[in-house]
């Protein structure tokens, strides 16, 4: 059964910009491209953060006000701090909340949620930027066609762990949601089947009435005779 990465759904035309970019320059991109962020790279192109609109409006929040003052959080100092900054080195976010190209797509999926992200700058091993991974990335697996999940689910689920049983189940799918029918021999391979048809990319349900000839799950264990003393 196929592993979908983030690199299989990335956008890999990505824009970004230098530590250096100034200020003007970095609104001009975002206004131009019609992009909310852009990731900053240093020399060799490793990803050193992120320049965000928020990052951006901070110049304009404290216009005129970018003295600290006395009792101020900490929060709000590094706030200031970008309000004051010139070039994205001292704009960005960092460090910066990437993916690697190898990532399985529901890692990413969890890590953008945990951080309150809405897109990923994507690294090569070394930290090198190959692309961007936005929430829209991630939900294009879900527009998979339904005979591609069904052509999944016969050979990547049934015919690869339930290879003796694979004949005995019927596959249909219907706008993401597969259902299983038919029999199998053991109980603990119908639950297999539906299990593992869920970690489909692409699967939006499953419904299984699958059967089973015997409970393998049930073991039934012999009494032992009774001794008389």
């Amino acid at each position: 059964m196929r592993t979908w990465k983030v690199g299989d759904v990335m956008t890999r035309d990505v824009v970004s910009v230098t530590e250096n970019a100034p200020y003007r320059e970095l609104v001009d991109l975002l206004v131009e491209k019609r992009i909310s962020a852009v990731p900053v790279v240093d020399d060799v192109g490793r990803v050193t953060g992120v320049v965000s609109e928020a990052d951006l409006l901070r110049k304009i929040e404290y216009g005129g006000d970018e003295q600290p003052r006395i009792f101020e959080r900490r929060r709000r100092r590094d706030e200031r701090a970008k309000a004051s900054a010139r070039t994205a080195s001292g704009l960005m976010s960092s460090p910066p909340v990437v993916a690697l190209a190898s990532m399985p797509i529901p890692d990413a999926a969890r890590l953008m949620d945990d951080n309150h992200v809405k897109r990923l700058p994507v690294t090569d091993d070394s930290g090198r930027l190959v692309g961007i991974a936005s929430r829209g990335d991630l939900l294009r697996t879900y527009l998979r066609s339904d005979d591609d999940i069904r052509a999944e689910v016969r050979t990547g689920v049934l015919r690869t762990y339930l290879i003796d049983e694979a004949d005995g189940v019927t596959v249909e799918v219907d706008d993401g949601v597969v259902k299983l029918s038919g029999q199998v021999e053991r109980r603990s391979s119908a639950e297999l089947a539906e299990r593992l048809t869920r970690e489909v990319v692409g699967v939006v349900g499953v419904t299984s009435t699958l059967s089973y000839e015997f409970d393998d799950r049930r073991v039934d264990i012999p009494k032992e005779p009774f001794a008389a003393f």
